[in-house]
């Protein structure tokens, strides 16, 4: 197992996971529609969301894969295919981060019903009930969160000596990015006051330019995939 291979698909993963989640743009949102709740209570929601977002995370960074491969999916298929999600997702952040800012509240206050109401129930029973869903899903790991995921997973190497160092190299990447989530949603009054609005989306613009050239590499290896044999055939 090559430590340089492991640290160069960390940082890939890394880069690609942390653009689709970006956490600190969530950190923003996670504030306003948790605003209801005390600092104790969304340390607390944060902590769990951290959990079930590394869950999600290398669910489909691990199964994702071999899952489209039952179903007859080739590895060169999926390579294609998710490149061009990677890169459409990186491409709509570029361009329209309001609008995705937009959606992304609305999932997270809409579907439970944060717009600031004190809960009725218990709270250990409404922090339960609303960390996963839609905390966490769709609002913190949506469907653009496992395509990337399972992008990556994708992107693993034909050779089994180096599938280790692979797989060790995201899983660590999706560790990161999780308790990037969980550090960044409980700090997220400081994060607020500390880089504003407009700082915020010039970092969120960073992420996607990241996930479009992550998106741009998975593309061209899955081309290679396709056209490499064709080309030596000749």
């Amino acid at each position: 197992m090559s430590i340089d291979f492991t640290i160069q698909q960390f940082l890939l993963a890394l880069s690609g996971l942390s653009a689709i989640v970006n956490p600190i743009g969530g950190a923003f949102i996670f504030a306003q529609v948790t605003s209801a709740y005390s600092h104790a209570e969304r340390v607390l929601l944060s902590r769990r969301i951290g959990v079930y977002a590394a869950l999600v995370m290398l669910g489909a960074l691990w199964a994702g894969t071999p899952i489209l491969n039952f179903f007859g999916v080739t590895l060169a298929a999926l390579r294609i295919a998710g490149g061009l999600v990677v890169m459409s997702s990186a491409w709509t952040q570029l361009n329209r981060p309001e609008a995705r800012e937009a959606r992304k509240q609305a999932e997270a206050s809409g579907s439970a019903g944060l717009g600031g109401a004190v809960p009725s129930e218990p709270v250990g029973a409404a922090l339960s009930e609303i960390a996963f869903f839609p905390l966490t899903l769709p609002f913190t790991t949506g469907p653009g969160t496992i395509a990337v995921a399972i992008t990556l997973g994708a992107n693993r190497p034909e050779a089994s000596a180096e599938r280790v160092g692979f797989y060790l190299g995201v899983t660590l990447a999706a560790l990161a990015v999780a308790v990037a989530v969980a550090l960044l949603y409980a700090s997220a009054d400081r994060v607020v006051a500390f880089i504003g609005p407009a700082r915020a989306r010039v970092v969120g613009r960073l992420f996607a330019f990241l996930l479009l050239c992550v998106g741009t590499q998975i593309l061209i290896n899955g081309l290679t995939d396709v056209f490499a044999p064709l080309l030596a055939a000749r």
